[in-house]
């Protein structure tokens, strides 16, 4: 650990105002691996030289809401230990405007002949401290940027379940929040490997109600990944006026049904009184009497809404580009859900590990995190669930699929229970007008950090280089008949463009330079 009066020497080096050397060796050695210069972070400030390159610089991420007090402690020893200014509390800044803005600066700078700027683009990893919906919020912005080299992202376990840290190996208990337990997740990140993971299109359409608010979801209630989109188009059969639409984007998994139902109940219960979850253990011994009290472990006459999906919806999937084929629910099943990840509700792997014959038999194909499928499993009730303790226990495989939709039946139910990337919601349903669809789709693909334990595969390169050119040309296909605008984003940010003045000129100059130099 650095000694205190290291310690002392980094807090006095990172309230000044202007950037100064720094004396000490060995706290000098350890910011070169991680630190961006105040030039890069800021706005309208000027190139300064004599920086090393930085082996691993970063960008970290913090929901100080996140594990009761850790986030908040945690904040600190990261603005400690590296420039304050690499540092964001997610509380005071939105992720899609300091990415913008760092981004900009790293244009302008390279447009001025930086090296350096090119240096920390080329390297750059960000760190996400929060729970799943804070991820995937981050997820959600750096898909829509549209970058043309995208960082990959390190999560940290801040939250309850923790599944995304667990899936690429983070672990999934809350971190250690002192100097020695941050530097020491840091030399994994800069250790960590890079995997290619799928992301994935959600898309929602409803009727606006004829009286009320035109809002069919609060919009405090709406998970951090999805967004409301307002624009109506005249192409698409299904977007007729008066529909509202809303899309988003998720990398572990979708649910709904009973399952939600317990999440939301936490969430709801979680907000009205947060001093009652300020530990990972107590908010998980809280979340399992929910599950009892909501009847997850047998049919409920006080709960009607956690009836068998296939009262609630019509389900379709699509194997082949334009073939949509009805998929058989099981009168039984009261929570499905669509696996991109093998985590699910605190590290338990729903679809399990299906042998060679059973493989063969229902033509499925290992599960692998990029291949561009979604695993399909259903749940009876909780008991149904707790056999995922067991060796070799799983859900009810359905199926695997590229593509799925969810039809809503008219009249089924005043509302339903959903869940993204840990985040429910309480999802209104028509009574008497037309249905609620919900349709999810690929959406290319992000880049994660794992390290050493990670649970998640990946299929070899090149297997991986052919599925996605097949992917291309199933996802052409099939926006045939769909709205391009509303599947081009995820809604989390605005693409990011060269600001205004730049001339661009000189970066394809110097490319072509590049490229000549390396033939």
């Amino acid at each position: 650990m650095v000694k205190n009066t290291n310690l002392s020497t980094i807090r006095n080096f990172f309230r000044k105002s202007e950037e100064a050397p720094i004396t000490d060796s060995e706290a000098d050695n350890y910011l070169k691996d991680y630190y961006i210069p105040d030039y890069l972070l800021l706005p309208e400030r000027e190139i300064q030289d004599g920086y090393d390159v930085a082996s691993c610089p970063v960008l970290v991420f913090i929901n100080s809401k996140s594990g009761g007090q850790l986030g908040g402690q945690l904040l600190l020893t990261y603005r400690t230990l590296l420039n304050k200014n690499q540092v964001f509390d997610l509380g005071e800044k939105a992720p899609d405007k300091v990415l913008h803005q760092f981004y900009s600066n790293l244009e302008k700078h390279k447009q001025n002949g930086d090296s350096l700027s090119y240096e920390i683009e080329k390297r750059l990893r960000v760190i996400v401290a929060g729970g799943d919906g804070t991820a995937g919020w981050i997820l959600g912005v750096i898909s829509d940027l549209k970058l043309a080299h995208p960082p990959p992202i390190a999560t940290v376990p801040l939250g309850t379940g923790n599944n995304l840290p667990f899936a690429f190996g983070w672990g999934k208990k809350n971190p250690g929040i002192n100097c020695q337990s941050v530097k020491s997740f840091l030399n994994q990140v800069k250790n960590g490997k890079e995997m290619k993971v799928d992301s994935w299109h959600i898309l929602m359409r409803m009727r606006a109600p004829k009286e009320g608010s035109c809002d069919p979801i609060a919009p405090l209630e709406l998970p951090y990944s999805l967004h409301a989109f307002h624009r109506v188009s005249q192409a698409e059969t299904l977007n007729k006026e008066g529909y509202n639409i809303f899309r988003g984007g998720f990398w572990n998994y979708f649910g709904i049904g009973m399952d939600a139902q317990v999440s939301y109940a936490f969430h709801s219960e979680r907000k009205l009184h947060p001093e009652k979850f300020k530990h990972q253990l107590v908010n998980q011994r809280n979340y399992a009497k929910l599950v009892c009290k909501q009847g997850w472990f047998c049919t409920s006459f006080m709960h009607p809404y956690s009836r068998n999906i296939s009262q609630l919806a019509n389900v379709k999937i699509m194997k082949r580009p334009g073939e949509w084929i009805d998929l058989h629910i099981p009168r039984s099943i009261r929570s499905i859900v669509c696996l991109n990840l093998p985590s699910f509700s605190g590290g338990l792997n729903p679809w399990g590990r299906p042998n060679k014959k059973k493989l063969h038999e229902r033509e499925l194909t290992p599960p692998y995190v990029d291949d561009g499928l979604l695993e399909v499993v259903g749940f009876r009730d909780a008991w149904h669930g707790l056999i995922l303790f067991t060796p070799g226990g799983h859900g009810t495989r359905l199926a695997q699929a590229n593509r799925i939709r969810f039809e809503f039946l008219r009249g089924a139910s005043e509302h339903t229970y959903m869940r993204m990337d840990g985040e429910p919601w309480k999802q209104p349903l028509p009574m008497d007008d037309d249905t609620v669809v919900i349709e999810i789709s690929h959406f290319g693909q992000v880049s994660m950090l794992a390290s050493p334990n990670c649970l998640s595969k990946n299929i070899n390169a090149a297997t991986t280089n052919h599925l996605q050119e097949e992917e291309k040309d199933k996802n052409s296909e099939c926006f045939v008949e769909d709205d391009l605008e509303e599947r081009r984003k995820l809604g989390a940010a605005d693409t990011f463009r060269i600001p205004d003045g730049f001339d661009i000129t000189h970066l394809v100059v110097r490319h072509l330079e590049g490229l000549h130099g390396q033939s």
